[in-house]
């Protein structure tokens, strides 16, 4: 084991929040049971906030960021976690509230690690990240209220986007007819098609101030955006239809219309991937390891070095990144 290692640290200096690689010892890590050599994490567009310095993300300073993390269990203190196992953690307040996975170490509570799936490596785990999670909790919430390919078409916002890509690749892997919705139609046409969309919906046709209620176009809906996009989604979901709400890329105001829901009978489900259940997670990741489609996932990954991700964090609330990105910690 290293006596020091690398994490990405955001640190208050004169007033100003300061956000740098910086060397760190076991004794700088929280005092939790599981000792984790992490491997790999993500880039998220939480992440991205918290690194360039826009939006409040870490609580607390000093603050290792990175919402995720992937690795091989060091030493630990619990009895159900052994020296060697492959373990997953997404959220739990990781790089808000508690030291995250920019570390080439961390220490972690007991209850929050998923074991690696069989049939997913640490790496493929990271491409997936809370992004590829958060979207089969959406797919979830789909199904839990009853939707199935057959009852018509689902739209998937900000589909070019880590959660998005997923969502279209896993719905259409479902079967499902999926629409994409995306700023960036001529850039990612063939990507998303490539991923089994069957229509492209310019962003600027949903985040726009919308009616009340407009025509009814899908079954089902995973909405990465908020604010006027959700709202002129709910707009056009058809009777009974459900949509799943995951992001606030487009804001945290829904400046719209009850009337969805009681002259419709819309359900607006909510998706937290920060503090859901633990069979909620397992069940998640259990399914990405059976549903997902590999070669997928090796198209819309790529890999950095942390090093890079001080200027790849600009990019991603930019939205001049497609995807996802695993990041090497060891890098």
């Amino acid at each position: 084991m290293q006596n020091t290692f690398n994490a990405i640290v955001a640190e208050e200096s004169e007033g100003k929040t300061l956000i740098g690689l910086k060397e760190l010892g076991l004794s700088d890590l929280p005092d939790e049971p599981v000792l984790v050599a992490v491997k790999y994490s993500t880039l998220n567009y939480k992440d991205g906030l918290a690194i360039s310095g826009r939006g409040r993300i870490c609580r607390a300073l000093p603050m290792i960021c990175g919402i995720d993390l992937a690795g091989v269990v060091e030493s630990s203190s619990d009895s159900r976690w052994q020296p060697g196992d492959e373990i997953v953690i997404n959220g739990y307040g990781l790089s808000e509230t508690f030291n995250g996975g920019y570390s080439q170490y961390q220490r972690v509570k007991a209850d929050w690690p998923v074991r690696l799936p069989k049939g997913l490596t640490l790496k493929q785990s990271m491409a997936i990240g809370t992004a590829g999670y958060t979207a089969m909790l959406c797919v979830q919430a789909l199904e839990d209220h009853g939707l199935k390919p057959a009852d018509g078409p689902v739209l998937v916002t900000g589909a070019a986007g880590g959660v998005g890509s997923v969502a279209v690749s896993l719905l259409s892997g479902l079967g499902y007819e999926v629409h994409a919705s995306t700023g960036r139609m001529a850039s990612q046409e063939q990507f998303l098609k490539s991923l089994g969309a069957a229509k492209l919906i310019a962003r600027e046709a949903l985040a726009r101030k919308a009616k009340p209620l407009e025509k009814e176009s899908w079954a089902g809906v995973v909405d990465t955006v908020g604010s006027n996009t959700l709202v002129a989604a709910l707009a056009q979901t058809r009777h009974e239809g459900v949509v799943a709400a995951c992001g606030l890329a487009g804001g945290m105001d829904l400046p719209g219309s009850v009337a969805p829901f009681i002259l419709r009978g819309v359900t607006l489900r909510g998706i937290d991937s920060v503090m859901a259940s633990q069979p909620r997670r397992e069940a998640a990741w259990h399914r990405l390891a059976e549903t997902l489609d590999l070669d997928h996932l090796e198209a819309i990954s790529n890999t950095i070095a942390m090093t890079a991700l001080l200027e790849m964090g600009h990019k991603i609330v930019d939205g001049e990144i497609r995807g996802r990105v695993v990041v090497d910690v060891n890098r």
